[in-house]
């Protein structure tokens, strides 16, 4: 036994040693600096999952403003400069942004390539989600995700909302249950026709149930896409792999059929599956449950964390409060529970800069989103006062959480301020400057570039319409008016905007209107 013990501990012992010795990266002559870690395959991947800002700051101190990290297998040279953020943004000749992004799409949904190089599909999913999140489509968008907040607000949880009576509740599970609902019905459209008003109760009753399974499917499945994105196979988590294809089986295109009101992204998705693509039932669907997912994942705790800072904060509550109400009261538009619902439009809705500045100072707290590249062959990589090597299939990468926390761009960083991003005159304040000069990008939730997220407008606008009604129906208040701001969950850096690691009691009840 001890024999045995022996043995196996020395080899494990030497295998170690052979990482260590013909395993690990050398850096190259006009390489950035490395960083290779002392675990194999792993290289820094538990340091920097454990806090990415602090690892990411600890590297820049030690090396400057570019590094190579070797990070779960791949090696990732992270910019920090972000004057020279465009550099990387140039460098289309060299770096592709879609592999990397359509690679974890197929590893955690479980379709096939999206990729139209692999043969599965001709689709331009960029395009297509441009052509249907912006523009004339994205005033489709608003006007139907207006109406399904109100129902969603007033009707769907009616049973809640007793007269005069405080309703007490999680403010996340509040903020999850109300988007996730409302969003879903704004591009899967319902099962029911409003119109006709046979059964119709039981129908909405019906179909509320449908989506709350939906939404717990949902969250069992984003607890672990974390550990997707990192490569481990979904099979390991029996729970997850379940929540998946249930969602995957209600989106299936004969279910979709059956819905009224589909928005014009699901519409347009399902004809390009069925004409460009040979995926088959499910694989189609699962590429619906990737747009599920990408319009709830961040939308959501945005959500939470804007109200939650407007809750702690009476001065911006103030603010905004005032604003929403004279946007109303321009668009002629009176708040009562008689049945008839406000409806605000694109233009008003962007004519709140207050609730912009909210939104952004919000975001810009909680959001820790990569930007990748991956470099399509060896080429050497021009910045400012530099220029490096980088390596066929190495990764370049901007990890704007170190933007946003810069106190040399943001006075306190740590603090919200409402008016953050307003300028004297109370308009949208977009210089930002380091060193004395002003910076191109200084706020990226959202990402950069050509890559840059689709649906950010349309993310934003349904922000908005949340708290707009929240004002306008309802008196709200913390339980604990103390209470300490959660912590980010660092579990989920990398993918957007973090989620609080608690939740936070507030308190609500119908205004008597």
């Amino acid at each position: 036994m001890f024999l045995a013990s022996w043995i196996w501990g020395t080899a494990v012992i030497l295998c170690c040693v052979s990482w260590f010795l013909l395993g690990r990266r050398r850096r190259r002559q006009g390489e950035p600096p490395l960083e290779n870690g002392f675990l194999p395959y792993l290289g820094c991947a538990l340091k920097f999952g454990a806090n990415p800002l602090e690892f990411l700051k600890e590297k820049q101190k030690k090396h400057g403003h570019i590094f190579t990290c070797h990070v779960a297998g791949k090696y990732i040279h992270f910019l920090t400069d972000p004057f020279s953020y465009h550099a990387m943004m140039r460098q289309g000749k060299h770096l592709d942004w879609k592999k990397f992004h359509f690679a974890t799409s197929a590893k955690a949904f479980g379709h096939g390539s999206i990729d139209p190089a692999e043969g599965n599909t001709t689709e331009n999913f960029h395009q297509t989600f441009i052509r249907t999140l912006q523009g004339n489509a994205l005033d489709a968008l608003i006007e139907a995700m207006m109406e399904n907040l109100q129902y969603v607000m007033l009707q769907s949880r009616a049973p809640k909302l007793q007269s005069n009576t405080w309703v007490t509740e999680g403010l996340y599970t509040f903020c999850c249950q109300v988007m996730f609902e409302s969003g879903f019905l704004t591009l899967f459209g319902k099962e029911f026709n409003s119109n006709n008003e046979k059964n119709l109760s039981s129908k909405q009753e019906t179909e509320r149930a449908h989506i709350l399974n939906a939404l717990e499917n949902f969250k069992e499945f984003d607890k672990i896409f974390p550990a997707l994105v990192a490569g481990l196979p979904i099979h390991l988590f029996k729970s997850a792999h379940s929540a998946r294809e249930k969602l995957g089986e209600a989106l299936l295109h004969k279910n979709l059929l059956k819905r009224d009101n589909l928005s014009e992204l699901v519409t347009l998705r399902m004809f390009l599956n069925d004409t460009l693509s040979t995926f088959d039932d499910m694989e189609k669907a699962k590429t619906h449950v990737a747009v599920l997912w990408a319009s709830q994942a961040n939308t959501i705790p945005a959500t939470f964390w804007t109200l939650f800072h407007l809750l702690k904060s009476p001065e911006a509550m103030r603010a905004a409060t005032k604003e929403v109400q004279s946007v109303l009261e321009s668009a002629e538009e009176s708040v009562s529970l008689d049945g008839q619902h406000i409806s605000l439009n694109r233009k008003q809705l962007d004519n709140m800069p207050i609730l912009d500045s909210i939104i952004k100072e919000a975001m810009r707290l909680s959001s820790a989103s990569m930007t990748f590249r991956v470099a399509k062959e060896d080429f050497t990589l021009h910045l400012e006062n530099d220029s490096y090597n980088i390596r066929k299939d190495d990764i370049v990468a901007l990890y704007p959480q170190l933007l946003h926390f810069d106190p040399e761009i943001y006075v306190d960083p740590l603090t919200f301020k409402y008016d953050r991003f307003l300028n004297e005159k109370g308009e949208e304040k977009t210089d930002f400057y380091r060193n004395g000069r002003k910076l191109k990008h200084y706020y990226m939730p959202f990402g950069t570039g050509i890559a840059k997220c689709p649906g950010r407008l349309f993310a934003v606008h349904e922000i908005k319409q949340f708290l707009a009604l929240i004002f306008s129906y309802f008196e709200i208040e913390l339980v604990d008016s103390n209470v300490k701001c959660p912590s980010l969950d660092q579990s989920r850096a990398g993918l957007g905007i973090l989620q609080p690691s608690n939740d936070v009691d507030f308190r609500y009840r119908l205004k008597c209107l």
